[in-house]
Protein backbone atom coordinates (compact mmCIF):
# COMPACT_ATOMS: atom_id res chain seq x y z
CA UNK A 1 0.00 0.00 0.00
CA UNK A 2 1.29 3.20 -0.64
CA UNK A 3 2.05 5.76 2.24
CA UNK A 4 0.78 9.43 1.57
CA UNK A 5 3.35 11.83 2.25
CA UNK A 6 3.01 12.47 6.27
CA UNK A 7 5.48 15.38 6.15
CA UNK A 8 3.43 17.76 4.50
CA UNK A 9 0.69 18.14 7.04
CA UNK A 10 -1.82 19.51 4.23
CA UNK A 11 -1.34 15.91 2.10
CA UNK A 12 -4.00 14.05 3.92
CA UNK A 13 -5.32 10.35 2.21
CA UNK A 14 -8.11 9.38 4.19
CA UNK A 15 -8.39 6.05 2.44
CA UNK A 16 -4.82 5.70 3.83
CA UNK A 17 -5.41 5.14 7.01
CA UNK A 18 -1.40 3.82 8.03
CA UNK A 19 -0.36 7.60 6.62
CA UNK A 20 -2.37 9.45 9.10
CA UNK A 21 -0.53 11.59 11.96
CA UNK A 22 -1.95 12.15 15.26
CA UNK A 23 -2.07 15.55 13.77
CA UNK A 24 -3.84 14.87 11.02
CA UNK A 25 -6.16 12.59 12.37
CA UNK A 26 -7.12 15.86 14.35
CA UNK A 27 -7.87 18.01 11.86
CA UNK A 28 -9.80 15.38 9.83
CA UNK A 29 -12.30 14.92 13.10
CA UNK A 30 -12.49 19.09 13.06
CA UNK A 31 -13.12 19.48 9.20
CA UNK A 32 -16.56 19.51 7.31
CA UNK A 33 -17.41 16.52 5.91
CA UNK A 34 -16.90 15.93 2.39
CA UNK A 35 -20.25 15.39 1.58
CA UNK A 36 -20.98 18.97 2.40
CA UNK A 37 -19.68 21.33 0.08
CA UNK A 38 -20.38 24.78 1.68
CA UNK A 39 -21.37 25.45 5.41
CA UNK A 40 -25.07 26.26 4.80
CA UNK A 41 -25.18 22.57 2.75
CA UNK A 42 -24.30 21.31 6.20
CA UNK A 43 -26.14 23.55 8.01
CA UNK A 44 -29.59 22.58 5.90
CA UNK A 45 -28.70 18.95 7.08
CA UNK A 46 -27.96 19.44 10.65
CA UNK A 47 -31.53 21.43 10.47
CA UNK A 48 -33.65 18.34 9.08
CA UNK A 49 -31.79 16.10 11.33
CA UNK A 50 -31.99 17.85 14.41
CA UNK A 51 -35.50 18.58 13.46
CA UNK A 52 -36.90 15.37 13.27
CA UNK A 53 -35.78 14.47 16.70
CA UNK A 54 -37.18 17.63 18.31
CA UNK A 55 -41.19 16.73 16.49
CA UNK A 56 -40.59 12.99 17.20
CA UNK A 57 -40.45 14.03 20.85
CA UNK A 58 -43.25 16.66 20.09
CA UNK A 59 -45.55 13.68 19.87
CA UNK A 60 -45.05 11.97 23.08
CA UNK A 61 -44.84 14.64 25.69
CA UNK A 62 -47.85 16.96 25.25
CA UNK A 63 -50.48 14.00 23.74
CA UNK A 64 -50.19 13.73 27.65
CA UNK A 65 -51.69 17.09 28.19
CA UNK A 66 -53.86 16.79 25.35
CA UNK A 67 -55.07 13.37 26.22
CA UNK A 68 -58.03 14.36 28.51
CA UNK A 69 -59.61 16.92 26.05
CA UNK A 70 -59.43 14.22 23.42
CA UNK A 71 -61.56 11.80 25.87
CA UNK A 72 -64.43 14.08 26.56
CA UNK A 73 -64.42 15.68 23.03
CA UNK A 74 -64.71 12.13 21.25
CA UNK A 75 -66.28 10.64 24.40
CA UNK A 76 -64.16 7.70 24.47
CA UNK A 77 -64.93 4.79 26.89
CA UNK A 78 -62.48 4.70 29.87
CA UNK A 79 -61.13 1.11 28.12
CA UNK A 80 -59.35 2.80 25.51
CA UNK A 81 -58.85 6.73 26.84
CA UNK A 82 -55.05 5.62 27.02
CA UNK A 83 -54.57 3.91 23.50
CA UNK A 84 -54.19 6.66 21.29
CA UNK A 85 -50.70 7.34 23.39
CA UNK A 86 -50.03 3.43 24.29
CA UNK A 87 -50.40 2.58 21.17
CA UNK A 88 -47.74 4.69 19.31
CA UNK A 89 -45.37 3.98 21.28
CA UNK A 90 -46.27 0.46 20.49
CA UNK A 91 -45.42 0.59 17.28
CA UNK A 92 -42.62 2.40 16.70
CA UNK A 93 -40.36 0.59 19.45
CA UNK A 94 -41.56 -2.87 17.85
CA UNK A 95 -40.29 -1.53 14.63
CA UNK A 96 -37.35 0.45 14.83
CA UNK A 97 -35.04 -2.74 14.14
CA UNK A 98 -36.63 -3.60 10.97
CA UNK A 99 -36.45 -0.02 9.54
CA UNK A 100 -32.89 -0.11 10.83
CA UNK A 101 -32.02 -2.67 8.77
CA UNK A 102 -33.68 -1.00 5.69
CA UNK A 103 -31.84 1.72 6.14
CA UNK A 104 -28.61 -0.46 6.01
CA UNK A 105 -29.80 -2.20 2.84
CA UNK A 106 -31.27 0.59 0.72
CA UNK A 107 -29.39 3.68 2.21
CA UNK A 108 -30.42 5.86 4.81
CA UNK A 109 -31.81 9.41 2.79
CA UNK A 110 -34.59 7.07 1.35
CA UNK A 111 -35.91 5.86 4.76
CA UNK A 112 -35.32 9.01 6.16
CA UNK A 113 -37.43 11.70 3.83
CA UNK A 114 -39.91 8.39 3.40
CA UNK A 115 -40.52 8.35 7.22
CA UNK A 116 -40.63 12.18 7.48
CA UNK A 117 -43.53 12.60 5.23
CA UNK A 118 -45.44 9.88 6.97
CA UNK A 119 -45.50 10.87 10.15
CA UNK A 120 -46.67 14.60 8.47
CA UNK A 121 -49.11 13.19 6.71
CA UNK A 122 -50.76 10.88 9.75
CA UNK A 123 -50.40 13.79 12.27
CA UNK A 124 -52.80 15.51 9.90
CA UNK A 125 -55.25 13.03 9.67
CA UNK A 126 -55.18 12.34 13.85
CA UNK A 127 -56.46 16.40 13.50
CA UNK A 128 -59.34 15.55 11.63
CA UNK A 129 -60.18 12.32 13.76
CA UNK A 130 -64.22 12.45 13.81
CA UNK A 131 -64.54 9.15 16.78
CA UNK A 132 -61.42 7.40 19.04
CA UNK A 133 -61.48 4.43 16.52
CA UNK A 134 -60.08 6.71 13.38
CA UNK A 135 -57.29 8.32 16.17
CA UNK A 136 -56.24 5.66 17.65
CA UNK A 137 -55.55 4.14 13.99
CA UNK A 138 -53.93 7.26 12.59
CA UNK A 139 -51.85 7.20 16.34
CA UNK A 140 -50.75 3.31 15.02
CA UNK A 141 -49.66 4.73 11.59
CA UNK A 142 -47.98 7.73 13.00
CA UNK A 143 -45.67 5.28 14.76
CA UNK A 144 -44.16 3.73 11.74
CA UNK A 145 -42.79 7.44 10.87
CA UNK A 146 -40.32 7.52 13.73
CA UNK A 147 -39.54 4.19 13.27
CA UNK A 148 -37.90 5.30 9.87
CA UNK A 149 -36.37 8.32 10.48
CA UNK A 150 -34.58 8.00 13.85
CA UNK A 151 -33.04 5.09 13.41
CA UNK A 152 -31.98 6.37 9.32
CA UNK A 153 -31.25 9.85 11.14
CA UNK A 154 -28.80 8.10 13.32
CA UNK A 155 -27.53 6.74 10.30
CA UNK A 156 -27.24 9.87 8.42
CA UNK A 157 -24.92 11.40 11.10
CA UNK A 158 -22.76 8.46 11.75
CA UNK A 159 -21.95 7.77 8.67
CA UNK A 160 -21.31 11.38 7.69
CA UNK A 161 -19.26 12.56 10.55
CA UNK A 162 -15.87 10.56 11.49
CA UNK A 163 -14.52 10.31 15.33
CA UNK A 164 -13.96 13.68 16.62
CA UNK A 165 -14.53 17.14 18.48
CA UNK A 166 -17.30 17.65 15.02
CA UNK A 167 -19.24 14.54 15.22
CA UNK A 168 -19.14 15.23 19.15
CA UNK A 169 -20.83 18.61 18.58
CA UNK A 170 -23.71 17.27 16.15
CA UNK A 171 -24.63 14.46 18.22
CA UNK A 172 -24.75 16.64 21.28
CA UNK A 173 -26.85 18.82 19.61
CA UNK A 174 -29.02 15.86 18.45
CA UNK A 175 -29.29 14.64 21.85
CA UNK A 176 -30.68 18.24 22.83
CA UNK A 177 -33.68 18.57 20.78
CA UNK A 178 -35.12 15.39 22.72
CA UNK A 179 -35.85 17.46 25.64
CA UNK A 180 -36.36 20.65 24.09
CA UNK A 181 -38.69 18.84 21.69
CA UNK A 182 -40.44 17.45 24.76
CA UNK A 183 -40.87 20.75 26.48
CA UNK A 184 -42.20 22.27 23.29
CA UNK A 185 -44.67 19.40 22.96
CA UNK A 186 -45.95 20.22 26.64
CA UNK A 187 -46.77 23.48 26.02
CA UNK A 188 -47.89 23.03 22.55
CA UNK A 189 -50.25 20.41 24.54
CA UNK A 190 -51.27 22.36 27.01
CA UNK A 191 -51.46 25.46 25.29
CA UNK A 192 -53.87 23.92 23.16
CA UNK A 193 -55.68 22.09 25.91
CA UNK A 194 -56.59 25.29 28.03
CA UNK A 195 -57.02 27.77 24.68
CA UNK A 196 -57.84 25.68 21.40
CA UNK A 197 -59.07 22.90 20.72
CA UNK A 198 -57.02 19.43 20.52
CA UNK A 199 -57.29 19.10 16.92
CA UNK A 200 -54.97 21.92 16.61
CA UNK A 201 -52.05 20.13 18.30
CA UNK A 202 -51.70 17.72 15.44
CA UNK A 203 -52.46 20.22 12.60
CA UNK A 204 -49.51 22.64 13.83
CA UNK A 205 -47.20 19.31 14.60
CA UNK A 206 -47.84 18.31 11.32
CA UNK A 207 -47.14 21.85 9.85
CA UNK A 208 -44.01 21.79 10.93
CA UNK A 209 -43.38 18.27 10.07
CA UNK A 210 -44.63 18.89 6.24
CA UNK A 211 -41.76 22.07 6.46
CA UNK A 212 -38.97 19.39 7.48
CA UNK A 213 -39.56 16.96 5.32
CA UNK A 214 -39.48 19.00 1.78
CA UNK A 215 -36.45 20.77 3.48
CA UNK A 216 -35.18 17.31 4.07
CA UNK A 217 -35.30 16.38 -0.05
CA UNK A 218 -32.81 19.38 -0.72
CA UNK A 219 -30.60 19.21 2.88
CA UNK A 220 -30.05 15.18 2.68
CA UNK A 221 -27.32 14.77 0.11
CA UNK A 222 -27.72 12.06 -1.80
CA UNK A 223 -25.02 8.85 -1.41
CA UNK A 224 -23.35 8.58 -4.30
CA UNK A 225 -21.50 5.26 -4.04
CA UNK A 226 -22.36 2.35 -1.02
CA UNK A 227 -19.84 0.02 0.77
CA UNK A 228 -19.82 -3.56 -0.55
CA UNK A 229 -20.74 -4.83 2.66
CA UNK A 230 -23.92 -2.43 2.69
CA UNK A 231 -24.79 -3.83 -1.03
CA UNK A 232 -24.63 -7.55 0.56
CA UNK A 233 -27.04 -6.96 3.68
CA UNK A 234 -30.37 -8.90 3.31
CA UNK A 235 -33.51 -8.63 5.40
CA UNK A 236 -33.68 -11.36 7.72
CA UNK A 237 -37.42 -12.56 7.50
CA UNK A 238 -37.80 -15.05 10.32
CA UNK A 239 -36.18 -12.62 12.62
CA UNK A 240 -38.58 -9.71 11.35
CA UNK A 241 -41.77 -12.71 11.81
CA UNK A 242 -40.13 -13.52 15.55
CA UNK A 243 -38.68 -10.49 16.57
CA UNK A 244 -41.76 -7.64 16.07
CA UNK A 245 -45.01 -9.93 17.20
CA UNK A 246 -42.85 -10.65 20.38
CA UNK A 247 -41.80 -7.13 21.28
CA UNK A 248 -45.41 -5.81 20.36
CA UNK A 249 -47.38 -8.64 23.00
CA UNK A 250 -44.19 -8.24 25.62
CA UNK A 251 -45.32 -4.46 25.93
CA UNK A 252 -48.43 -4.20 24.92
CA UNK A 253 -48.82 -6.72 27.96
CA UNK A 254 -46.99 -4.94 30.35
CA UNK A 255 -48.16 -1.54 29.89
CA UNK A 256 -51.61 -2.98 29.93
CA UNK A 257 -51.43 -5.06 33.20
CA UNK A 258 -51.98 -1.87 35.40
CA UNK A 259 -55.43 -1.08 33.92
CA UNK A 260 -56.62 -4.37 32.84
CA UNK A 261 -59.70 -5.33 35.33
CA UNK A 262 -57.87 -7.87 36.65
CA UNK A 263 -54.11 -6.52 36.52
CA UNK A 264 -51.86 -9.20 35.00
CA UNK A 265 -54.69 -12.24 36.27
CA UNK A 266 -56.48 -10.99 33.11
CA UNK A 267 -56.75 -13.46 30.58
CA UNK A 268 -55.48 -11.50 27.73
CA UNK A 269 -53.00 -9.69 29.54
CA UNK A 270 -50.96 -12.89 30.70
CA UNK A 271 -51.80 -14.77 27.32
CA UNK A 272 -50.44 -12.16 25.04
CA UNK A 273 -47.23 -11.80 28.50
CA UNK A 274 -46.44 -15.38 27.97
CA UNK A 275 -46.61 -15.48 24.04
CA UNK A 276 -44.73 -12.15 23.35
CA UNK A 277 -42.03 -13.96 26.09
CA UNK A 278 -42.26 -17.60 23.92
CA UNK A 279 -41.92 -15.59 20.36
CA UNK A 280 -38.99 -13.38 22.01
CA UNK A 281 -37.31 -16.92 23.04
CA UNK A 282 -37.80 -18.36 19.75
CA UNK A 283 -35.98 -15.15 18.21
CA UNK A 284 -33.00 -15.38 20.15
CA UNK A 285 -32.42 -18.64 18.98
CA UNK A 286 -33.53 -17.62 15.64
CA UNK A 287 -30.94 -14.43 15.35
CA UNK A 288 -27.93 -16.74 17.09
CA UNK A 289 -28.24 -20.30 15.16
CA UNK A 290 -30.70 -20.06 12.03
CA UNK A 291 -30.60 -16.54 10.09
CA UNK A 292 -27.72 -16.23 8.03
CA UNK A 293 -27.60 -12.19 8.48
CA UNK A 294 -29.75 -11.61 12.19
CA UNK A 295 -31.64 -8.82 12.09
CA UNK A 296 -30.16 -7.95 15.45
CA UNK A 297 -27.06 -10.04 15.41
CA UNK A 298 -25.25 -10.93 18.98
CA UNK A 299 -21.83 -9.36 17.34
CA UNK A 300 -23.49 -5.85 17.63
CA UNK A 301 -22.91 -5.86 20.96
CA UNK A 302 -19.03 -7.44 20.81
CA UNK A 303 -17.59 -3.79 21.23
CA UNK A 304 -16.24 -3.39 24.59
CA UNK A 305 -18.33 -1.74 27.16
CA UNK A 306 -21.04 -2.29 24.88
CA UNK A 307 -23.34 -4.24 27.28
CA UNK A 308 -22.77 -2.62 30.00
CA UNK A 309 -23.74 0.41 27.97
CA UNK A 310 -27.05 -1.24 26.72
CA UNK A 311 -28.07 -2.19 30.49
CA UNK A 312 -27.30 1.14 31.93
CA UNK A 313 -29.08 2.95 29.18
CA UNK A 314 -32.22 0.51 29.63
CA UNK A 315 -32.49 1.69 33.16
CA UNK A 316 -31.59 5.25 32.78
CA UNK A 317 -34.25 6.02 29.89
CA UNK A 318 -36.53 4.16 32.28
CA UNK A 319 -36.13 5.95 35.22
CA UNK A 320 -36.48 9.17 33.00
CA UNK A 321 -39.94 8.18 31.86
CA UNK A 322 -41.16 7.32 34.79
CA UNK A 323 -40.44 10.71 36.16
CA UNK A 324 -40.95 12.70 33.38
CA UNK A 325 -44.72 10.95 33.32
CA UNK A 326 -45.37 10.87 37.06
CA UNK A 327 -43.77 14.36 37.93
CA UNK A 328 -46.34 15.81 35.70
CA UNK A 329 -49.66 14.06 37.29
CA UNK A 330 -47.91 15.23 41.00
CA UNK A 331 -47.68 19.05 39.85
CA UNK A 332 -51.21 18.70 38.31
CA UNK A 333 -53.41 16.52 40.60
CA UNK A 334 -51.52 17.14 44.06
CA UNK A 335 -50.00 20.82 43.68
CA UNK A 336 -52.94 21.79 41.59
CA UNK A 337 -51.40 23.57 38.96
CA UNK A 338 -53.16 23.63 35.27
CA UNK A 339 -51.52 22.16 32.04
CA UNK A 340 -49.40 25.27 30.90
CA UNK A 341 -47.95 26.09 34.00
CA UNK A 342 -47.25 22.54 34.56
CA UNK A 343 -45.47 22.83 31.61
CA UNK A 344 -43.42 25.53 32.24
CA UNK A 345 -42.49 23.96 35.51
CA UNK A 346 -40.50 21.53 33.07
CA UNK A 347 -38.55 24.44 31.49
CA UNK A 348 -35.03 23.52 32.53
CA UNK A 349 -35.28 20.18 30.74
CA UNK A 350 -35.14 22.53 27.20
CA UNK A 351 -32.84 25.25 28.33
CA UNK A 352 -30.44 22.36 30.11
CA UNK A 353 -30.58 20.76 26.95
CA UNK A 354 -28.79 23.26 24.65
CA UNK A 355 -25.88 23.67 27.89
CA UNK A 356 -25.19 20.38 27.66
CA UNK A 357 -25.11 20.35 23.68
CA UNK A 358 -22.79 22.63 23.69
CA UNK A 359 -20.62 21.67 26.62
CA UNK A 360 -21.01 17.83 25.51
CA UNK A 361 -19.88 19.10 22.07
CA UNK A 362 -16.37 21.11 23.75
CA UNK A 363 -15.81 17.92 26.73
CA UNK A 364 -16.54 14.41 25.25
CA UNK A 365 -13.33 14.86 23.25
CA UNK A 366 -11.74 15.95 26.31
CA UNK A 367 -12.78 13.72 29.01
CA UNK A 368 -13.52 10.28 29.72
CA UNK A 369 -16.46 9.43 29.09
CA UNK A 370 -16.74 6.83 31.86
CA UNK A 371 -16.66 10.11 33.85
CA UNK A 372 -19.47 11.92 32.21
CA UNK A 373 -21.71 8.43 32.55
CA UNK A 374 -21.18 8.30 36.33
CA UNK A 375 -22.31 11.90 36.16
CA UNK A 376 -25.36 10.95 34.28
CA UNK A 377 -26.30 8.60 36.71
CA UNK A 378 -25.93 11.12 39.55
CA UNK A 379 -28.24 13.21 37.76
CA UNK A 380 -30.63 10.58 37.50
CA UNK A 381 -30.28 9.63 40.74
CA UNK A 382 -30.91 13.27 42.18
CA UNK A 383 -33.81 14.00 40.27
CA UNK A 384 -35.77 10.74 41.38
CA UNK A 385 -34.93 10.95 45.18
CA UNK A 386 -36.30 14.63 45.22
CA UNK A 387 -39.46 13.62 44.02
CA UNK A 388 -39.52 10.80 46.18
CA UNK A 389 -39.21 13.13 49.18
CA UNK A 390 -40.85 16.48 47.99
CA UNK A 391 -43.01 18.21 49.99
CA UNK A 392 -46.94 18.01 49.29
CA UNK A 393 -47.81 20.83 50.72
CA UNK A 394 -47.90 24.45 50.72
CA UNK A 395 -44.35 24.11 51.82
CA UNK A 396 -43.50 23.18 48.13
CA UNK A 397 -40.47 25.11 47.16
CA UNK A 398 -40.19 24.98 43.22
CA UNK A 399 -36.34 26.36 43.69
CA UNK A 400 -35.69 23.91 46.16
CA UNK A 401 -36.98 21.12 44.57
CA UNK A 402 -38.61 21.07 41.02
CA UNK A 403 -35.76 23.13 39.65
CA UNK A 404 -33.18 21.09 40.77
CA UNK A 405 -34.93 17.87 40.15
CA UNK A 406 -35.58 18.80 36.13
CA UNK A 407 -32.17 20.08 35.94
CA UNK A 408 -31.11 16.75 37.20
CA UNK A 409 -33.40 14.33 34.72
CA UNK A 410 -31.51 16.78 31.98
CA UNK A 411 -28.41 16.14 32.85
CA UNK A 412 -29.24 12.14 33.20
CA UNK A 413 -30.38 11.61 29.99
CA UNK A 414 -29.22 14.44 27.99
CA UNK A 415 -25.21 13.35 28.61
CA UNK A 416 -26.39 9.39 29.04
CA UNK A 417 -27.68 9.75 24.92
CA UNK A 418 -24.57 11.78 24.34
CA UNK A 419 -22.27 9.70 24.88
CA UNK A 420 -23.96 6.14 23.68
CA UNK A 421 -24.68 8.26 20.54
CA UNK A 422 -20.90 8.83 19.50
CA UNK A 423 -19.82 5.40 21.01
CA UNK A 424 -22.15 3.04 19.44
CA UNK A 425 -21.81 4.97 15.77
CA UNK A 426 -17.99 4.76 16.00
CA UNK A 427 -17.98 1.15 17.32
CA UNK A 428 -20.09 -0.17 14.81
CA UNK A 429 -19.09 -0.30 10.51
CA UNK A 430 -20.63 1.79 7.99
CA UNK A 431 -22.99 -0.89 7.08
CA UNK A 432 -24.48 -1.23 10.10
CA UNK A 433 -25.24 2.13 11.31
CA UNK A 434 -28.52 1.67 10.99
CA UNK A 435 -28.97 -1.08 13.19
CA UNK A 436 -26.76 1.33 15.82
CA UNK A 437 -29.56 4.22 14.95
CA UNK A 438 -32.20 1.46 16.25
CA UNK A 439 -30.73 0.05 19.01
CA UNK A 440 -29.76 3.55 20.45
CA UNK A 441 -33.70 4.68 20.18
CA UNK A 442 -35.11 1.24 21.03
CA UNK A 443 -33.78 1.46 24.48
CA UNK A 444 -35.37 4.39 24.86
CA UNK A 445 -38.54 3.27 24.10
CA UNK A 446 -38.32 -0.30 25.34
CA UNK A 447 -37.38 1.42 28.72
CA UNK A 448 -39.60 3.72 29.36
CA UNK A 449 -42.30 1.72 28.07
CA UNK A 450 -40.83 -1.43 30.09
CA UNK A 451 -40.73 0.84 33.42
CA UNK A 452 -43.43 2.97 33.19
CA UNK A 453 -45.98 -0.06 32.88
CA UNK A 454 -44.21 -1.48 36.04
CA UNK A 455 -44.98 1.85 37.40
CA UNK A 456 -47.92 2.28 36.13
CA UNK A 457 -48.87 -1.67 37.87
CA UNK A 458 -47.05 -0.59 41.37
CA UNK A 459 -49.21 2.78 41.42
CA UNK A 460 -52.22 0.50 40.75
CA UNK A 461 -51.87 -1.82 43.41
CA UNK A 462 -50.91 0.56 46.04
CA UNK A 463 -53.33 3.17 45.43
CA UNK A 464 -57.43 2.85 46.43
CA UNK A 465 -59.56 2.95 43.69
CA UNK A 466 -61.50 5.73 45.38
CA UNK A 467 -57.64 7.63 45.25
CA UNK A 468 -56.99 6.46 41.84
CA UNK A 469 -56.49 8.91 38.69
CA UNK A 470 -59.68 10.31 37.16
CA UNK A 471 -61.56 9.41 40.47
CA UNK A 472 -62.80 10.65 43.81
CA UNK A 473 -58.87 11.36 45.28
CA UNK A 474 -57.88 10.85 48.58
CA UNK A 475 -55.21 13.16 48.17
CA UNK A 476 -52.73 11.32 50.51
CA UNK A 477 -52.86 7.93 49.15
CA UNK A 478 -52.64 9.44 45.48
CA UNK A 479 -49.44 11.07 46.89
CA UNK A 480 -48.17 7.72 48.30
CA UNK A 481 -49.03 5.64 44.94
CA UNK A 482 -47.00 8.37 43.16
CA UNK A 483 -43.95 8.18 45.57
CA UNK A 484 -44.00 4.63 44.91
CA UNK A 485 -43.33 5.19 41.40
CA UNK A 486 -40.27 7.55 42.13
CA UNK A 487 -38.73 4.95 44.31
CA UNK A 488 -39.12 2.35 41.25
CA UNK A 489 -37.31 5.41 39.56
CA UNK A 490 -34.92 5.94 41.84
CA UNK A 491 -33.66 2.05 41.93
CA UNK A 492 -33.56 2.41 38.37
CA UNK A 493 -31.36 5.14 38.20
CA UNK A 494 -29.10 3.81 41.34
CA UNK A 495 -28.83 0.68 39.18
CA UNK A 496 -27.34 2.61 35.94
CA UNK A 497 -25.12 4.17 37.83
CA UNK A 498 -23.75 0.88 39.60
CA UNK A 499 -23.99 -0.62 35.92
CA UNK A 500 -22.15 2.68 33.92
CA UNK A 501 -19.66 3.72 36.69
CA UNK A 502 -18.50 0.12 37.56
CA UNK A 503 -18.53 -1.65 33.87
CA UNK A 504 -18.66 0.93 31.24
CA UNK A 505 -15.27 2.47 31.59
CA UNK A 506 -15.75 4.54 28.16
CA UNK A 507 -12.17 6.26 27.30
CA UNK A 508 -12.29 9.93 25.51
CA UNK A 509 -14.07 10.35 22.09
CA UNK A 510 -11.00 11.93 20.56
CA UNK A 511 -10.46 12.14 16.92
CA UNK A 512 -9.48 8.63 15.58
CA UNK A 513 -9.67 6.38 12.45
CA UNK A 514 -13.07 5.07 11.54
CA UNK A 515 -14.17 1.65 12.00
CA UNK A 516 -13.49 0.57 8.60
CA UNK A 517 -9.83 2.48 8.80
CA UNK A 518 -8.96 0.30 11.62
CA UNK A 519 -9.78 -2.92 9.80
CA UNK A 520 -7.89 -1.96 7.28
CA UNK A 521 -4.67 -0.98 9.23
CA UNK A 522 -5.12 -4.28 10.83
CA UNK A 523 -5.65 -6.20 7.79
CA UNK A 524 -2.33 -4.62 6.26
CA UNK A 525 -0.25 -5.55 9.45
CA UNK A 526 -1.41 -9.02 9.04
CA UNK A 527 -0.19 -9.09 5.56
CA UNK A 528 3.50 -7.90 6.35
CA UNK A 529 3.78 -9.97 9.20
CA UNK A 530 2.77 -13.05 6.89
CA UNK A 531 5.10 -11.95 3.94
CA UNK A 532 8.43 -11.19 6.38
CA UNK A 533 11.38 -13.70 6.47
CA UNK A 534 11.04 -15.81 9.06
CA UNK A 535 13.53 -15.06 12.07
CA UNK A 536 16.49 -17.01 11.59
CA UNK A 537 18.04 -18.76 14.63
CA UNK A 538 20.58 -17.13 17.00
CA UNK A 539 23.77 -17.96 16.01
CA UNK A 540 22.80 -19.60 12.62
CA UNK A 541 25.22 -18.01 9.42
CA UNK A 542 23.53 -16.94 6.34
CA UNK A 543 25.93 -19.57 4.41
CA UNK A 544 24.11 -22.19 7.12
CA UNK A 545 20.95 -20.99 6.03
CA UNK A 546 21.31 -21.72 2.83
CA UNK A 547 22.80 -24.38 2.77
Amino acid sequence: MAKSDTSDPESVDPTAPDGLTPEQLERLGRERPPAFKTWYAEWAFCASILGSMLMGEFFISGFVLVLPAVTRALDMPPGTQTWPASVFSLVSGSLLFPFGRIADMYGGRLVYIGGLFWYALWCLVAGFSPNHHVLIVARAMQGFGPAAFLPSGVMLLGSNYRPGPRKNMVFSLYGSCAPVGFFVGILAGGATAEYLTWSWYFWVGSIVLFIISVGSIFGIPVETSRPKEAQEVRMDWWGLATTIPGLMLFIFSITQGAHAPQGFATPYVYATLIVGVLLLGAAVYVEGWVAEQPLIPFDLFAPKYMTAMVLGLFNIYGAFGVFQFYASFFIQNVVGHGPLLASLWFSPLCAGGFVLAVVGGVVLHKLPNHMLLVISGMGSVVSTILFVFIPADSSLSYWAWVFPAMLGATIGVDIAYNVSSVFMTTSLPSHRQGLAGALINTLIFLGIGFYLGLADLIVETTTPAEASLGGARDREKQITGFRNAFWLAFACSASALVILGLFARVGRAKSDLTFEEKQRLEAEALRVSATAPAAQPKGMSSGESSS
